[in-house]
């Protein structure tokens, strides 16, 4: 894992946006640009998230778009930021990501989220069965579940100890105990406490939404510190949080990327949800007062500028938080801005060239 003269290890989240006047196709193919960039240049992981229903984000099946990576990258790890876990059967989860393993060894991440990833409605439609809040209420028991279809070390008299998931352990034990390899790492994922007590009592990385809910990173990043508790997985607490990134040769050609994603947010906050507007279309739009001040707290929320700007903006984030590590994400127009964008930063933290 390179580092250069950055202060932890650097990430990227990947949504594959959709920007007006290209396609879905477009923006995998851009994703997969994005995935062999960052790996050349040093950085850790590379996630994707799952989202339904949303015209301007193509990441709705991550386990799919995983498994293309995986044949495109060699060294990065990859992952999942992060499945929705209420919305599948954790067997199925098991299975994809131990297929995943078994495709990309020793390098498959599995962070999960709680949320539905969409609105109540589409949520309704993935889940078929149960209320949206019986979902999210039964997530531990759910991804009690999941780690022991992994493990594949359900108690006998489980009503599941005869079921495996596949690829997973049980090959191993049937070819007279073949040497396996290591089961996807398992991360929680959250904007909120729940999740980050969760990671702490159960021993497991933690990554938080700072792009989505700053004001509760600081306090979440706190409990699942107070929370930790050492496991199999880890001695000490391992947090990271995702942060919205964009770097440019000047602040001016940031800020316009930088408004495209707030644009794209705003109309899906106002149930419009449609595709990445281009720079031009962004600046173009007449915002209410209300819309206005949405805009400028989503930029407020994003560390964009100049390389050595947004160098200074990490870093100051890095010693406000304390995390171990930074995952970066654009979710803008266009994939040039986003390669250039994560190959400044590379630049700024001096990262390898290849």
């Amino acid at each position: 894992m390179a580092r250069g003269s950055a202060p932890v290890p650097l990430s990227v989240l990947d949504l594959a946006p959709v920007g007006s006047g290209r396609t879905a196709g477009d923006a995998l193919r851009s994703t997969v640009e994005l995935a062999r960039l960052t790996e050349r240049r040093g950085y850790h992981r590379f996630w994707v998230a799952e989202h339904h229903s949303m015209p301007g984000i193509a990441s709705s099946s991550p386990a799919v778009i995983l498994a293309h990576l995986a044949a495109h990258t060699s060294r990065i790890r990859l992952g999942s930021g992060g499945v929705m876990l209420p919305n599948h059967a954790p067997l199925v989860i098991a299975e994809q990501f131990g297929t995943l393993e078994a495709l990309a060894p020793g390098r498959v991440d599995l962070g999960l989220g709680r949320a539905p990833g969409t609105d109540g409605a589409t949520a309704a439609a993935l889940r078929r069965t149960g209320s949206l809040s019986e979902g999210a209420d039964d997530f531990p028991r759910q991804l009690a579940e999941l780690i022991r279809f992994l493990d594949d070390d359900f108690p006998e008299g489980h009503p599941y100890a005869g079921i495996h998931a596949v690829p997973g352990p049980v090959q191993g034990r049937v070819a007279g105990g073949v040497q396996r390899a290591d089961r996807p790492s398992v991360w929680l994922l959250g904007s909120s406490g729940f999740s980050a007590r969760l990671a702490g009592a159960l021993g497991l990385p933690f990554s938080f939404a700072h792009h989505f809910s700053p004001a509760n990173t600081v306090p979440a990043l706190e409990l699942y510190r107070e929370s930790f508790r050492p496991s199999a997985v880890l001695e000490r607490p391992y947090a990271k949080i995702g942060v919205q990134v964009v770097a440019a040769d000047s602040a001016e050609q940031a800020r316009r990327q930088v408004l495209t994603g707030a644009l794209a947010m705003l109309r899906l906050r106002m149930g419009r949800p449609g595709l990445v507007p281009s720079p031009e279309e962004a600046e173009a739009y007449q915002p209410t007062e209300v819309e206005r001040e949405f805009l400028d707290d989503r930029l407020r929320t994003v560390v964009f500028g100049t390389k050595d700007e947004v160098r200074a903006g990490l870093d100051a984030l890095v010693a406000r938080t304390g995390v171990d590590e930074l995952m970066l994400t654009a979710n803008v127009h266009g994939v040039e801005a986003r390669l250039r964008s994560y190959d400044l930063v590379a630049d700024a933290y001096g990262l390898p060239r290849g």
